[in-house]
């Protein structure tokens, strides 16, 4: 990726990421757009990550394990009393030329997997409406799982602007979400029965180790300490009940996964803001795989960004393809749309 095409990606990221949701990176974005020599760092990272993200979380990494620089002063995550935006960027460029090394390091090894928790807020009425449907407790398959938190959604409770409480009312993760358009959708008081669970990404985050659970710590934005706390409580509960993860590619082990799970299931693949990872090729070959299988049994797929940004539900039934589109979804899970039909055929 040349100067230009990253610049557009740090503009682009500044835009429509980060404006009205982190003033720091939304500065600090605009500034390495402009500046050649972070975008020369930059182009470090591996092919195909979300740049911006990855090099942000690199330095948000690097200051969380301890690195005594005048950076740190900027940052709520790791200070008190951060200072304002003005001479935050001068403070990150001299940084990352002191870091250099340990910078490009990370860049060329570690991948950009949040672990969103409250995206579970959207899940939680799609798999309650799938359930809702089907009448069969249902198995689930979740590729770019990263430490696996989002495979733990029936395991949280949720609220949508009112004092009703759905899920696991018992659960010390309490997940919130605005509903936004005209439509609602139809919850179901206690999370539908599962019966099979199964991680897939090509490496996985072990929350049992302290440099890996820094990471993913790293990748949460300095001034959202609302979704560290969702990730810390997410991260205990998955240590009590830990799911099945494995390590590979997801789309080529998905034929074998799949033969493994209960044949009379119906079968949910899911991913959030993971397929902006994946190249076209790939995004194709995962729709033909899921087509096959839905010829032999029913499967439904959740997922975004594999060619636009809105949050879309295909599915088989009988062999017969349906698809649904549900709507935007704000990146964090803050919010969604609901556009569902009633029925699913």
């Amino acid at each position: 990726m040349n100067t230009a095409q990253l610049s557009e990606r740090f503009k682009n990221f500044a835009s429509m990421e980060c404006s009205g949701s982190s003033a720091l990176y939304e500065y600090l974005s605009i500034k390495i757009s402009e500046d050649d020599e972070m975008l020369e760092l930059s182009s470090y990272a591996q092919e195909g990550q979300p740049v911006p993200n990855l090099i942000l979380g690199a330095v948000h990494y690097l200051l969380l394990k301890g690195s005594n620089h005048p950076l740190k002063d900027y940052y709520p995550s790791v200070t008190d009393k951060p200072k304002g935006l003005e001479g935050s960027f001068d403070q990150l460029k001299d940084f990352c030329e002191l870091h250099r090394d340990e910078m490009i390091t990370i860049l060329q090894q570690r991948l950009v997997q949040t672990n969103e928790v409250r995206r579970c807020a959207y899940l939680y009425p799609i798999f309650c409406y799938i359930y809702e449907q089907v009448q069969k407790p249902l198995s689930m398959i979740e590729i770019g799982s990263s430490a696996g938190l989002q495979l733990l959604w029936d395991k949280y409770q949720y609220s949508y602007g009112t004092d009703e409480i759905y899920g696991d009312t018992q659960s010390d993760v309490h997940i919130t979400s605005e509903i936004k358009g005209e439509h609602n959708p139809s919850f179901l008081k206690k999370s539908p029965p599962v019966v099979s669970k199964v991680g897939l990404d090509l490496h996985i985050s072990d929350l049992g180790d302290t440099d890996d659970y820094l990471w993913l710590k790293s990748l949460i934005w300095p001034e959202h300490q609302e979704r560290l706390d969702l990730f810390e409580n997410a991260a205990k509960r998955f240590n009590e009940d830990p799911v099945k993860l494995i390590e590979g590619d997801g789309i080529a082990l998905l034929p074998e996964v799949i033969d493994s799970l209960p044949k009379d299931t119906p079968i949910c693949i899911f991913h959030t803001h993971v397929a902006n990872q994946i190249p076209e090729d790939s995004k194709r070959a995962l729709e033909e795989k899921i087509k096959a299988i839905g010829q032999e049994r029913d499967v439904f797929h959740l997922h975004n960004n594999m060619w636009d940004r809105q949050l879309h539900l295909d599915y088989y039934l009988d062999g017969k393809e349906y698809t649904n589109t549900i709507g935007e979804t704000d990146g964090h899970g803050r919010w969604f749309e609901w556009n569902l039909q009633k029925t699913l055929v």
